[in-house]
């Protein structure tokens, strides 16, 4: 067996003859378990939140997204059509106009994303999940289904056929606009529906029928803005988003949902940076503990190092005692420290003992990438952390009587 783990061992097992020095262990040994602890519950907590975060635009955001890329719109043709029968990982795809567009009622009016809907597009995406008044819409009327936030704004109802609202949008052109002329395109439609996503989501969007908005702004009957698409169950969207491409052509630009959601993704990953960062330096603090507990050990056992010398063990032999006392007591703490975590991350998932609201827990995921994210971070620090402390014995103080 190794000599040195062997000491390093009983070093980290017994009690010192200094009760000072076993209460900076203990201290130092709690730090390390806290702190682990505490890395991986705030990891686990975040990758809930993101989760949560996520789900929501998830429900309006397809798998793959064709937008125009140059310009607003593209045209669509038959053939093309034809060719997204052949492509067996695709499950429904939607045809889809969007644009902003001014929406007014009454003495109210509000600035919108319109996007009309044509009858596969429920199918792509689980609208009918996030309506919370009313219903979807239907395709051969002129209805719209709006965000809880532009509901709210123009104090708009369902099914209030005394009061349709009127969309507006430029109309295309050049020269001076004259009162004479209207310089708008305009179009009555019903509130059928209201749906609640997320703040901005429900501040921004309106939906209507891929008709009403095609007249609104006077497209052709093959012109799109975009064509959403929903992939097979473990289809490869690399390969289908080059296939799409190669049918499109340069036309369109694809996007994955991530890209769709770019900067939310972004926010989230720098946040989750950030808090791993803090963490971590708080867990570096934590083991300037360690470096004490392990400097007051050796000068608490300088008579027995003075012995092991003597006996033949080398400067190096001595050095590496601490070492392994160190990283021992940094490893071990940090798998009980996840273990801990562990348990309040199950308890948080089955009893929801920190809540958000009366009804909402905070939400927590279990990965196993944090679960390895943590133990490497305290593993490296802890074995940094009795490196520096174990340089620290020289052959003048093993030499010393």
């Amino acid at each position: 067996m190794n000599v040195s783990l062997y000491i390093a061992k009983r070093y980290l097992l017994s009690k010192s003859s200094n009760n000072a020095i076993n209460f900076i262990t203990i201290i130092a040994a709690i730090g390390v378990i806290l702190g682990a602890a505490s890395l991986f519950i705030v990891l686990s907590g975040f990758a809930g939140l993101k989760d949560f975060t996520l789900q929501f635009s998830s429900i309006v955001d397809p798998d793959l997204k064709a937008e125009a890329a140059i310009g607003k719109s593209f045209i669509l043709t038959d053939d093309d059509t034809a060719k997204f029968k052949d492509l067996k990982d695709i499950a429904l795809y939607s045809k889809i106009i969007e644009e902003r567009v001014i929406i007014a009622l009454d003495d109210k009016n509000d600035i919108v994303t319109l996007k009309g809907v044509d009858e596969s597009f429920e199918s792509v995406n689980d609208m009918n999940s996030v309506i919370v008044q009313g219903s979807w819409l239907t395709q051969d009327a002129n209805q719209v289904v709006v965000g809880w936030g532009v509901s709210s704004n123009l104090s708009l109802g369902v099914l209030d056929y005394s009061k349709a609202v009127t969309l507006y949008v430029p109309k295309p052109g050049k020269g001076q606009i004259t009162l004479t002329n209207n310089p708008y395109n305009t179009i009555k439609a019903v509130n059928v529906g209201v749906f609640d996503i997320n703040e901005k989501l429900n501040d921004t969007y309106v939906f209507t029928s891929i008709d009403m908005a095609r007249n609104l702004l006077n497209y052709t009957p093959q012109q799109v803005t975009g064509i959403e698409f929903r992939l097979v169950d473990g289809a490869d969207r690399d390969l289908v988003k080059s296939e799409i491409q190669e049918i499109l052509g340069d036309r369109v630009v694809i996007k994955n949902r991530e890209q769709l959601n770019d900067a939310l993704y972004k926010m989230l990953n720098t946040e989750n940076l950030a808090v791993y960062l803090i963490f971590t330096l708080v867990l570096i603090i934590a083991l300037f503990n360690v470096i004490g507990s392990i400097i007051m050990m050796i000068l608490d056992k300088k008579k027995t190092l003075n012995t092991l010398f003597n006996l033949g063990a080398t400067l190096k032999d001595i050095r590496r005692i601490f070492f392994l006392q160190g990283s021992l007591m940094t490893v071990v703490g940090g798998i009980i420290g996840l273990l801990i975590g562990l348990l309040v991350i199950v308890l948080q998932a089955k009893f929801a003992l920190v809540m958000i609201t009366s009804s909402l827990a905070y939400p927590v995921t279990l990965k196993f990438e944090n679960f390895l994210i943590v133990f490497v971070t305290i593993s490296v620090l802890g074995v940094m952390a009795s490196k520096i402390a174990s340089v620290r014995i020289t052959k003048t103080l093993v030499e010393a009587h």
